[in-house]
């Protein structure tokens, strides 16, 4: 796996390129996104906040997640992931955002959303892509990885927008 610290390195300098503005919605990695992209100095001038949004409470205060998509898909869902991103662009002044929900463990996994499963939404504009991961290991190893997950899937998403 590449270097967490490298891949914000890589997504800054894309995101300057193209003189855009990134927010990111965390709930699974808690603010490790958005930890990992301030380390990088100069991160003002392409991060605009993070929003950390763990409860099913704060998706909806925060981000307008309605709550009929929560009861519906639940918390962890590609649903999940690309209405946080959409509610990331509508609340802030961001031109980009990543999401991140899912069980990192050890508990709350269940026959069909197991722990160490992931969901991610990356959005520009009316443009979105979800995916979804099942990673092993304990909680730490399953953020980190997440982490990783989602700035890569955000320089890979960037590729493929104009």
């Amino acid at each position: 796996m590449q270097n967490i610290l490298e891949l914000a390195e890589r997504v800054g300098r894309r995101l300057q390129e193209r003189s855009l503005l990134l927010a990111t919605t965390e709930s699974c990695t808690g603010g490790g996104v958005a930890q990992a992209i301030t380390e990088i100095a100069g991160s003002s001038a392409w991060f605009e906040c993070g929003f950390v949004t763990y409860s099913n409470e704060s998706k909806m205060n925060l981000l307008k997640v309605p709550e009929t998509l929560l009861a519906r898909h639940g918390a962890v869902s590609r649903e999940t992931a690309a209405a946080m991103c959409q509610g990331a662009l509508a609340n802030s002044k961001a031109t980009v955002a990543l999401s991140t929900t899912g069980i990192a463990g050890p508990d709350g996994g269940t026959q069909d959303k197991p722990v160490g499963l992931v969901c991610f939404g990356w959005a520009q504009g009316e443009q979105l892509h979800v995916d979804q991961m099942i990673f092993d290991g304990d909680r730490h190893a399953v953020r980190e990885q997440s982490v990783a997950h989602a700035l890569q899937g955000l320089l890979d998403f960037l590729d493929t927008t104009q």
